[in-house]
């Protein structure tokens, strides 16, 4: 049984009866079934379902972003934007599948010789709540549009979105058995991930989940693509509009609540500046509204449950205990529901959870460097590698530190880290590997095949 809470209020919003092993058997073979015609069919074929969902999206947003608001927290102008974006991504592959896998024809001393992309068979997708439909879509565009056929296994406490996301796609007239969800909980991932139709995994979520799927997914030689949690550092240098650097930063601080893997965790700020920049920072910070999700003058919604904001709270309080100081925030509100409040912490030092570990939710790590090469050492001093951001004037350096001295998957300069349907993305170290999006990540499920006519 899958229950869906709203973390606004702590109510059952619904239940649903999950899968039955037996359930799930015959779901996976059913799309492995069908994968056998889907693979034969023309893109201009799949592209007309896939224009079809672009367009039910963009009618039923609103509707949409009120469930996610329902399930998981997230405030409506939010929810409308990830909905438009889910949009967007299939509109993307839509009309750039059939080019991205056309065959590469490579001279060799053979008649013809060449690289060829075919789909595998039915891919798993286990995905988390944070953006319940994005993280699907990003997913489902180009695995769908590449020919093969997918199976869902969403984060247990968005069961509605999971539907719905289903449920869209009949709409849209796709085949039954192009893409299913599956209603099941953590424990039984690893048989889906053993079944023999199941040809390889993608997964967005936690670092420990990751490893755990990679484990299962190598002992049977099957491929994975593993998007995992972050510690984004912000570098912050002495050359930078710090008052809309600020707001770029508060930005992507509270997006979502600060539940994001690539949201800014750490802001390295050099020590010239770095008084003026916190002020800025704690102004921006200062002025969220966080509440009811459903409300306009809502700004930032609850964290998903109240045992990850609890989670979150001692942190906060660990990283206190060790020395750091409380600039902003820093206290569970007294109302009903998983809210958090913007928090900002300074003197944060290594050993502290606060500068060692993802801190999924509202709450800034301010750590002061005494000059710019302090700083990238600073920003890459962690285990994650998922996004970084450089702040400054001078557009050459900023360049240079991004291409040549950050160590993530994602480097930005003056704007925050996001995901874009035309650029690859994803992360290395214990961040995960693979990419999504763009030409990189439509050939994540494909074989890569040779091809050479004597």
């Amino acid at each position: 049984m899958l229950k869906s809470v709203n973390p606004a209020t702590g109510k059952i919003v619904e239940t649903y009866e999950s899968h039955s092993d037996k359930g799930v058997e015959k779901i996976i073979n059913a799309t492995d079934k069908f994968w056998h015609q889907w693979r034969t069919t023309s893109f201009s074929h799949r592209a007309i379902f896939m224009q079809n969902i672009s367009s039910l999206l963009r009618t039923r947003k609103e509707e949409l972003a009120r469930l996610m608001a329902l399930e998981m927290g997230k405030v409506l102008k939010e929810g409308i934007s990830e909905i438009e974006k889910c949009a967007w991504v299939c509109d993307y592959y839509a009309q750039n599948a059939e080019s991205f896998l056309e065959n590469e024809f490579i001279e060799t001393e053979a008649f013809r010789s060449f690289v060829s992309y075919q789909p595998l068979g039915t891919i798993l997708a286990v995905m988390p709540w944070n953006f319940p439909f994005w993280q699907v879509f990003r997913f489902l565009a180009p695995t769908l549009m590449a020919g093969n056929t997918a199976v869902l296994k969403h984060a247990s406490n968005v069961p509605g979105c999971a539907i719905a996301i289903e449920d869209l796609f009949r709409e849209a007239g796709f085949p039954e058995n192009v893409f299913r969800t599956l209603l099941i909980g953590s424990n039984q991932v690893e048989n889906v991930i053993r079944h023999p139709a199941i040809k390889a995994v993608s997964l967005t979520g936690s670092t420990p989940a990751g490893k755990s799927v990679a484990a299962i997914a190598g002992n049977e030689l099957k491929k994975c693509v593993l998007e995992l949690g972050g510690s984004d550092p912000y570098v912050i240098l002495k050359d930078a509009d710090l008052e809309n650097a600020a707001k770029i930063c508060t930005t992507s601080r509270l997006l979502n609540a600060g539940q994001s893997c690539i949201a800014a965790k750490r802001f390295i700020v050099v020590d010239e500046v770095y008084s003026e920049f916190l002020e800025y920072f704690t102004h921006e910070m200062n002025q969220a509204v966080f509440g009811d999700p459903f409300l306009p003058e809502t700004t930032m919604g609850p964290l998903a449950r109240k045992d990850l904001r609890n989670e979150l709270h001692q942190q906060v309080v660990n990283s206190v205990k060790m020395g750091a100081e409380i600039v902003l925030g820093g206290e569970i509100p007294n109302r009903k529901g998983a809210f958090y409040p913007p928090t900002i912490l300074e003197n944060v030092q290594p050993g502290m959870p606060a500068y060692d570990e993802e801190l999924f939710g509202p709450v800034a790590s301010i750590i002061r460097v005494k000059d710019e090469a302090e700083a990238i050492k600073v920003a890459n001093d962690t285990e994650f590698g998922l996004g970084a951001a450089v702040f400054t004037s001078d557009l050459k350096n900023g360049e240079h530190i991004a291409e040549k001295l950050l160590d993530a998957g994602c480097c930005f300069v003056n704007d925050f880290v996001k995901s874009d349907p035309r650029l690859p993305f994803g992360g290395i170290k214990t961040s995960g590997f693979g990419r999504e999006l763009s030409t990189q990540g439509i050939k994540e499920f494909m074989n890569v095949k040779t091809v050479v006519v004597k």
